[in-house]
């Protein structure tokens, strides 16, 4: 039996583009390898982070790390290796980390951010899910004077930005101790509960006619005539109109349709859970200095951190846990961590932050959704209207200004 529209992946973006794609009428099929209960997605921080805070591949960030790297504070992991790719992604890195690169990516999070918020609000409110979501701010904490001041220079706009004072710090952060240096609220931002959000979307697809075909991998692509013609599992294959990568950090599919994007898998940590009511956080923050994310949940909170790059699994690593937890109680009180629930996982980490989006240059009816990192969450309502878009109105690439201006497969 045909497909309309299959989509590979049911993380956060797959799941954001059959949510758009239905809403315009399409039938969607979504196969996932799993059961879509403990992806990449419900690891992540929950952060929505598009505003006033720089890229992962930003001026002086190869600096910073390397200075924390000998406090031994450093978010930053580095497996030896002869991988080639890791090293050309490594290469590729430290040449994106300039000042001209980053105004045009702040511009893009800007816009791209401002529409996420919007549909995460609607989604909220007219499909009535509930995931926790809040746009209360992200409050950046800093540990570091240089760092701390040379944030305040960017302040100025009372709208955006809100530098608190120790008082109101205490408010915010009832547990810091007094080495924090300083902090400000990015007051745009907002968070929610990755975990409530997929299952929330997963339910409502369902209702509302999605397929789900979930514990099954597809393992083979089939090709005619520079199309996707079937997608082929280790039991069964399925035909399809149109066919949407969105498999994360594995490139496996991608390799198979001839593409040789430079992405690498990151492998990122969180610990979720409970903490004294009065002592939690008043909205979700970071440690601007140790890449730390404290996310409040309704019962619990969630700590995430860590850039390993070259890991070979995902297993929890328990020296990068207890190395999260030694630089997180540097700069807090003592309080009690009950019911820890660890977690590891990789996320598709592109050198410039810009996500791989739109139609293949060679098989025109497969569309990439990937590359987002740490910003998933951040960026998957927008990317599935992109990608929505895409497929039902524009049919290719160069007529779509938001994949010319945000995907990866043109930029310069």
């Amino acid at each position: 039996m045909k497909k309309d529209i299959v989509i590979i992946g049911g993380g956060i973006v797959g799941l954001m583009c059959a949510y758009y794609l239905q809403k315009n009428g399409r039938e969607v099929c979504v196969i996932d390898k799993d059961d879509i209960s403990d992806s990449t997605s419900f690891g992540n921080a929950g952060l929505l982070s598009a505003f006033g805070k720089n890229p992962l591949s930003a001026p002086g960030v190869l600096l910073n790390t390397a200075k924390l790297m000998l406090k031994g504070e450093s978010p930053v992991n580095l497996h030896p290796s002869f991988d080639y790719t890791l090293l050309k992604w490594l290469m590729s890195f430290t040449i994106n980390a300039n000042a001209k690169r980053l105004n045009k990516t702040l511009a893009l999070f800007h816009r791209y951010g401002k529409i996420s918020m919007k549909e995460y609000s609607d989604m909220s409110s007219e499909d009535d899910m509930d995931f926790y979501f809040h746009n209360d701010g992200l409050l950046m904490v800093y540990t570091q004077e240089d760092t701390y001041n040379e944030k305040l220079l960017h302040c100025e706009n009372q709208k955006k930005y809100k530098v608190l004072n120790k008082e109101e710090l205490k408010v915010y952060m009832p547990f810091a101790n007094d080495k924090v240096i300083g902090a400000v609220l990015l007051k745009e931002n907002g968070h929610l509960d990755p975990g409530l959000l997929m299952k929330e979307l997963k339910s409502y697809l369902k209702n509302k006619g999605v397929e789900f075909i979930l514990n099954e991998k597809v393992i083979k692509l089939e090709f005619d005539n520079c199309k996707v013609s079937k997608v082929h599992t280790l039991g069964r294959a399925y035909e399809v109109e149109d066919l949407v990568l969105s498999t994360g950090w594995d490139m496996t599919l991608s390799k198979q349709a001839q593409n040789d994007f430079l992405m690498t898998p990151a492998k990122g940590y969180s610990i979720t859970f409970e903490m004294p009511q009065e002592l939690k956080p008043k909205t979700a923050l970071l440690f601007a200095d140790q890449f730390i994310a404290m996310t409040p949940r309704e019962h619990t909170v969630r700590l995430t951190s860590k850039l390993e790059l070259g890991a070979k699994n995902d297993d929890v690593n328990e020296k990068q846990i207890q190395s999260i937890l030694n630089n997180f109680h540097e700069y807090t009180n003592d309080f009690e961590m009950k019911n820890q629930v660890k977690w590891a996982g990789f996320r598709p980490l592109t050198p410039n932050d810009m996500p791989i989006l739109g139609f293949d240059k060679k098989y025109s009816n497969l569309v990439h959704a990937t590359g987002l990192g740490w910003l998933g969450i951040t960026f998957a309502p927008a990317i599935g209207t992109m990608i929505s878009d895409l497929i039902i109105k524009d049919r290719k690439n160069e007529n779509n200004i938001d994949i010319l201006a945000f995907s990866q497969i043109y930029q310069v």
